[in-house]
């Protein structure tokens, strides 16, 4: 069998494996037996997003949960970080969201929280790994025999992860006379996003909050922003804000309708946090697909800046390992770790907000405070995944750019994660320029490997 986990959790089709109930059932049994050796029966939060695959992984993870003895938790459809607080501030062993993200809706996924509300390091991910995977989770102590847990409900989990996202606010409704669009994506937002800014105060208009199992990340939401620009624009809003299907991203539209990525996001923050005297370690991480400009503005504003592989969990272990307190991603991906465990879109927002409102100064204005290098992006679909370095006419391609590129671009090309894809950037001075030489490694990758 293939390795369950990818840069983010388990993820696939969902009712193909490694998301059957049989094999979801048996990561359910090999979570509680690694997080439910307690005294007292183990409590494990569940959350999810609208997909229409949630509810049968839902249950067959539950199934295996209680089968070892531990309770299951459900708290319904709830963002990634709601989830994550909520494990964190309970007594719970372990915290799980069914999500795939902002993958389409036929996908799902499993990521999995320790008892402090942090996505797993990759030593635990194995030991579940190995558990799945050999089936000795069947040779363990027979204790699942003499007991079984039980099923609750999380009444009150939304409310709980609105009053933490509240609570550093010095006042209330702090966002009167500000109007937002949010776009929701049709995901896990779509209840507690619009209530939560509206209990801040601003005029709220919301879009893409009609879940129906299969609409989820459709035209709508942080990787398609295009009619939360239009609203912005019609309804002369201060700003937009577009979450992805889990809501852990943020993609943000200023005044004037230009889109806001997660590397301004960041400089803008890590520029605020500085000002302040509160940028611990005057340090920031990103990763390596981070714009060329964020480098270049954090370098000019005198901030040291470290770079990890893609994913949010890389980002976050090197922030813990060199002592900062933000970071993420260009897709939107933001962790504060001063307030939170984990990247938050809600809270993103919230603290956006709060910036243009101490500088007195629109979006657009901040988002000055990086220049946005051409960067192109092409995803290719590929059927094997070689190491790059091992395929001569991908490594000789790259070579190629790269001399014509020299010190004025960079490139960088890796596969996917959770998806079978292959995913080449180029950075350059010149959009023309740049997209002809990221179309011109696509097409030998393509011709390698798809």
């Amino acid at each position: 069998m293939d390795r369950l986990f990818g840069t983010d959790g388990i993820r696939g089709v969902a009712n193909e494996y490694p998301l059957t109930t049989e094999a979801v059932f048996g990561i359910g049994r090999a979570v509680a037996s690694i997080f439910g050796d307690t005294a007292d029966p183990a409590r494990i939060i569940i959350g999810k997003d609208t997909r229409q695959s949630g509810d049968m992984i839902e249950d067959a993870l539950v199934s295996g949960i209680v089968s070892m003895g531990a309770d299951a938790w459900l708290a319904g459809i709830l963002p990634t970080p709601a989830v994550a607080y909520l494990t964190a501030s309970t007594d719970a062993a372990a915290g799980i969201v069914i999500s795939a993200s902002h993958n389409p809706f036929y996908d799902n996924g499993i990521k999995i929280f320790d008892t402090a509300g942090y996505k797993l390091p990759d030593p635990k991910e194995d030991e579940i790994e190995q558990l799945v995977l050999t089936n000795k989770i069947d040779h363990l102590d027979g204790k699942s025999n003499q007991r079984m847990g039980k099923i609750e409900t999380f009444k009150d989990a939304p409310e709980r992860y609105l009053t933490f996202l509240q609570k550093p606010l010095s006042k209330a409704r702090p966002f009167s006379g500000l109007k937002i669009i949010l776009d929701c994506s049709n995901g896990a937002t779509y209840a507690v996003a619009p209530r939560l800014f509206q209990d801040l105060g601003a005029q709220v208009e919301a879009i893409h909050i009609e879940p129906d199992g299969k609409n989820i990340n459709a035209n709508c939401g942080s990787e398609h922003p295009e009619r939360l620009i239009d609203k912005v624009l019609a309804q002369k809003a201060h700003i937009g804000l577009a979450f992805d299907g889990d809501g852990d991203r943020l993609v943000a539209v200023d005044e004037k309708g230009q889109v806001i990525s997660g590397d301004r996001t960041l400089a803008i923050c890590a520029r605020s946090l500085k000002r302040k005297g509160k940028l611990k370690n005057n340090l920031v991480v990103s990763t390596v697909m981070s714009n060329l400009g964020l480098r270049l503005a954090l370098k000019e504003l005198g901030i040291n800046h470290l770079m990890s592989q893609v994913g949010d969990r890389y980002v976050l272990e090197q922030m813990i390992a060199n002592g900062a307190i933000i970071g993420g991603e260009d897709s939107g991906h933001m962790i504060f770790l001063d307030q939170h465990t984990t990247g938050d879109g809600l809270m993103t927002a919230i603290r956006l907000i709060q910036i243009m409102q101490e500088d007195n100064r629109p979006l657009s204005e901040l988002s000055a405070a990086m220049t946005v290098f051409p960067q192109v992006l092409l995803n290719v679909d590929v059927k094997k995944k070689p190491a790059i370095e091992n395929v001569p006419e991908i490594v000789a391609v790259i070579r190629s750019v790269e001399q014509r590129l020299g010190e004025k671009g960079r490139v960088l090309v890796r596969y996917s994660g959770t998806q079978p894809l292959c995913r080449v950037m180029v950075e350059g001075l010149k959009e023309n320029e740049t997209r002809r030489y990221c179309q011109q490694i696509a097409d030998v990758v393509k011709a390698a490997l798809g």
